[in-house]
């Protein structure tokens, strides 16, 4: 089992900036790739960005590339998810993702672990 909390969410005007982070207990966090995902209000869970294992590979939706930046320091167990730039429609609730495959995913279904989320709104 592997336990994940995430911190950082709050409130935010438009073009500012969250960073958000994710810290993992349980089993070995760096034998797990590690994804953000969001819901907003009314809508399905969506895919943000993942980062593999070793933090040498990421992979982002086209919404908040060049915006968001994922990280990981495998030796505090923890991702990070940097958030410039923010719009309105950035507001939601943000959720880690552990992945024990090393194929990237985009499905939260592929998912095993989640955390409980942290809330972001950004006004406009």
């Amino acid at each position: 089992q592997v336990q994940l909390v995430e911190s950082g969410g709050g409130l935010v005007q438009a073009g500012g900036s969250l960073r958000l982070s994710c810290v993992a207990s349980g089993r070995t966090f760096s034998n797990y790739a590690m994804a953000w995902f969001r819901r907003a209000p009314g809508k399905e869970r969506e895919f943000v960005v993942r980062i593999s294992r070793s933090g040498g590979s990421t992979s982002y939706a086209d919404s908040v590339r060049g915006r968001f930046t994922i990280s990981r320091d495998n030796a505090k167990n923890t991702v990070y998810l940097q958030m410039n730039s923010l719009k309105p429609e950035d507001t939601a609730v943000y959720y880690c993702a552990a992945d024990t495959s090393p194929i990237v995913h985009r499905e939260s279904s592929r998912y095993d672990y989640w955390g409980q989320g942290t809330q972001v709104t950004v006004s406009s």
